[in-house]
């Protein structure tokens, strides 16, 4: 796609970026066909060519306008056009800079504005954010129904495993994991536990970064990125753990992605890419170790399940074969599942700022996944997990504890 930048974004890194993106754009569509709201809209300006287009003429000197901005805000990130794309557009790239330079230029209203400061603020402290589940808990009766499904009390997490071993790696000190759904860790570290991986939380550590990304402030996300560097680095860089373990997808995205996010800083680039090049989404990591987990299984969990594969595990990390073919050779029978590459609507706080076409989106979804009427909907990602739970007539469960479940039968 022919482009000619404004002067104010000439030989800027983020105009240099922007202009080879969109030169590698043909604009021949096929990432519509794919594209979750322009599927449900049908607007050619919520479809990812249309955003394109918006964010190159801005780029080119065309004023942004709260029009401009509501498009963008409406892509839910889930890069299905991505894997789509026959060129290779690093669509979600070009997204990042286009939200980043229209928030610029167009201020948005202060409810808008008051709603990204608490999201941003409430949800990466995890300690504020635990509180701010049990007042919600409390008051559960006032609340309208959506939040009160939203609500729904967490599965018991069980005992953490007390064994050393001498193969170590290390979690994710989660921001909002570890109050929604606690039983999470505690069965990958179950599960772990029982391959002879010790499986430890530096308490140094927190938020991944991406909740603040999202919301458009770079340096919020750069400074949790740093601050995990810090904490993780020493001992990947020792060898006392084999891996940085991450069992929330859209957090296995966020940490993959550090060598990108502090790249232009010359202190921590480096470190960024070795942490990158240590972190393994749990499905990835568990791979080499399917059979030793086949062996483990000692009864009959719930088999007939269906797989929800998050965006992030499908289109950023790719990795959602692993998690299918594991499942599979535990014993579990996958129901088919149409749309299965079609984003569910959580997409972090999409859910929350963009509530209307979120909810339109799980409808959708929920009615793909309990279609063959499974005793299960599994998936890899705790936003995704709590968006569909809070619609489901199914139990909606993480993989790694329908695996915990298997093992303690």
């Amino acid at each position: 796609m022919e482009t000619r930048l404004a002067a104010a974004f000439q030989n800027t890194p983020d105009g240099t970026a922007a202009e080879a993106i969109l030169r590698a754009c043909v604009h021949c569509g096929f990432c519509n066909a794919t594209c979750p709201t322009y599927r449900l809209l049908g607007d050619e300006l919520d479809g990812p060519r249309g955003r394109i287009y918006q964010i190159k003429q801005v780029l080119e000197g065309a004023p942004a306008t709260p029009v401009t901005q509501l498009h963008l805000d409406r892509c839910l990130t889930c890069r299905n056009c991505e894997t789509t794309c026959p060129s290779g557009v690093e669509y979600g790239r070009l997204l990042e800079i286009g939200r980043a330079v229209v928030g610029r230029q167009v201020r948005r209203p202060w409810p808008t504005r008051m709603w990204h400061w608490l999201l941003r603020e409430g949800l990466t402290r995890p300690r504020l954010f635990a509180a701010a589940l049990r007042s919600g808990s409390a008051l559960r009766f006032a609340l309208p129904a959506r939040l009160r499904a939203a609500l729904a009390p967490a599965r018991t997490p069980g005992a953490w495993p007390e064994r050393g071993h001498a193969r170590k790696v290390l979690l994710l000190n989660s921001c909002t994991q570890g109050a929604l759904a606690p039983s999470i860790d505690s069965a990958t570290a179950r599960v772990l536990d029982a391959l002879g991986i010790e499986a430890a939380i530096d308490v140094r550590s927190g938020c991944c970064g991406a909740i603040r990304h999202h919301l458009n402030d770079p340096e919020g996300a750069r400074a949790a990125a740093r601050r995990n560097i810090d904490a993780w680095l020493p001992r990947i860089d020792s060898g006392e753990i084999e891996a940085l373990v991450l069992n929330a997808s859209g957090c296995g995205a966020m940490v993959r992605d550090y060598a990108h996010l502090l790249g232009a800083d010359p202190e921590y680039a480096g470190r960024a890419r070795r942490v990158a090049a240590a972190a393994r989404e749990l499905g990835e990591f568990l791979a080499p170790e399917q059979a030793a987990l086949a062996r483990a299984i000692g009864g009959s969990p719930p088999k007939r399940v269906a797989l929800h594969k998050p965006c992030t595990l499908q289109h950023a990390l790719k990795c959602a074969d692993h998690t299918e073919a594991l499942l599979r050779a535990l014993g579990a029978e996958l129901v088919p599942v149409a749309e299965a590459h079609l984003c569910c609507g959580s997409a972090g706080t999409y859910s929350i700022l963009q509530g209307e076409l979120s909810g339109a989106l799980r409808v959708r979804k929920l009615a793909c996944l309990e279609a063959a009427k499974p005793e299960l909907i599994l998936s890899a990602n705790v936003g995704c997990i709590a968006h569909l739970g809070a619609a489901s007539g199914v139990p909606v469960w993480h993989w790694i504890e329908w695996v915990d479940q298997a093992l303690a039968r």
